[in-house]
């Protein structure tokens, strides 16, 4: 792999991918080239809070749904963001309300929505999954409010009439679909069959997956859907065994806990999954199911998170929860919520549309800004009159004209005999 350039929605961008895991793939990059936005330099004393803001904000996690288990990270982000970014006393309180997204299913968001919006918060984190926002974001933004989402993927939302409010700290399945493909490829298997959820999301991420695949010289033999709700999987996983492929992508949810079953006899170490199925199976399927499945989740290791997920896990216990199980988005959502403040601070403003003016100048993606890695540092450089350039947890952020990210990593995770997986080594 090397450099190559790729037209999204007639703009080009410059993106950065890391990957990370397997030897084989090394620590090299994709880059895509192009042209990203540029212009404007320091700011000036103008941008001095002239006294202290009150921003009130809204989460749309999942505490129900299939993504569930993406929850408790998330909200863990969003709240020890809040808390540190109150105990600066920098002028700026932030008071978050939080709500249940659910999923497309249960529709939990179509009450929490009117909800957030009749407490007037200026931003929503959330949501979680893709499919999701595609039925709020409309109702969001149209109101004048940001929806800043740590997890949503669907490639859709880079060219969406979203007023300039629409932002994610997650990188685009253009990203993981090149990353998880070039995987598969580089593991020797020559034919793919493709499982997907007939979403925004799914079908998204099987496409680029598809793409980078047999970009890669593979050849996809089969692609099999589902619906939300189902229950039964047999006919798409009779279809797939029958074209008999080297390997087989599950581009799923919860739905995984019925679908791995079902797949019995097909070898474990030829299974892929994405961030929306990369969990903790221990509980779910006996020891040695999944051993060798490889699955890829943007973010960083957790490693290179310093003591970010100390303080995370402190939180969130000191909150009454257990133990956090993984760290799935906790980055980009404490993220969303830092750049939501600083964003305010230059703007000297909680209306959305003022905060969202600033978004991409406080990622460093406009203006000349100096680096910064934490909220006190860069809001002091903003109070001081200067330009702030944050760098967070989730990587440089580093926002494009379309609130998109154009740095990522994504991990390369494998499944150990206790269906636990762990990132691999470089």
């Amino acid at each position: 792999m090397g450099v190559f350039t790729r037209a999204t929605a007639s703009r080009s961008r410059t993106r950065t991918i890391t990957l990370s895991g397997l030897a084989i793939l090394g620590a090299s990059a994709l880059v895509l080239t192009g042209c990203s936005s540029s212009g404007g330099g320091e700011g000036d004393t103008s941008n001095k809070p002239a006294g202290d803001l009150s921003l009130k904000i809204g989460t749309l996690l999942p505490q129900t749904g299939q993504l569930a288990f993406l929850g408790p990270p998330e909200e863990a982000g969003v709240g020890l963001a809040v808390k540190e970014i109150n105990d600066a006393d920098l002028g700026i309180e932030i008071d978050v309300s939080y709500g249940d997204s659910g999923d497309p299913d249960n529709k939990a968001f179509a009450t929490t929505i009117p909800q957030l919006l009749g407490e007037d918060v200026s931003a929503i984190i959330g949501a979680a999954s893709s499919g999701v926002t595609k039925l709020v974001i409309d109702e969001v933004t149209g109101a004048g409010v940001i929806q800043f989402s740590p997890a949503n993927t669907s490639a859709d939302f880079t060219t969406w009439d979203d007023n300039g409010l629409f932002w994610r700290t997650a990188p685009s399945d253009v990203l993981q679909g090149e990353v998880l493909g070039n995987l598969i490829a580089e593991d020797g298997n020559e034919s793919l069959g493709i499982l997907y959820l007939n979403d925004s999301y799914g079908t998204g991420l099987a496409g680029f997956t598809k793409e980078a695949f047999e970009a890669a010289g593979g050849e996809v033999v089969g692609e099999e859907s589902y619906n939300a709700g189902d229950t039964s999987f047999d006919a798409q996983i009779s279809s797939l065994k029958a074209q008999n492929p080297d390997a087989i992508a599950l581009i799923a949810f919860e739905e995984t806990k019925t679908i791995v079953p079902a797949l019995s006899g097909f070898p474990s170490d030829k299974l892929y999954f994405v961030d929306g199925n990369l969990a903790d199976y221990s509980a779910d399927f006996p020891a040695g199911t999944l051993t060798g499945a490889k699955g890829t989740l943007p973010g960083l290791d957790t490693a290179d998170l310093g003591d970010f997920t100390d303080r995370l896990q402190e939180f969130w216990q000191g909150e009454g929860n257990e133990e956090l199980k993984d760290y799935s988005y906790a980055a980009e959502s404490y993220d969303a919520v830092v750049l939501i403040a600083l964003a305010a601070i230059a703007a000297n403003s909680t209306e959305g549309a003022d905060i969202a003016e600033k978004l991409q100048e406080v990622s460093g993606g406009s203006g000349d800004g100096e680096k910064c890695t934490t909220f006190k540092e860069c809001a002091d450089l903003i109070i001081d009159g200067k330009t702030a350039d944050y760098d967070g947890n989730s990587g440089p952020v580093t926002f494009d004209e379309n609130g998109d990210p154009t740095e990522a990593t994504i991990g390369i995770f494998q499944y150990k005999e206790d269906n636990k997986y762990e990132r691999i080594a470089n």
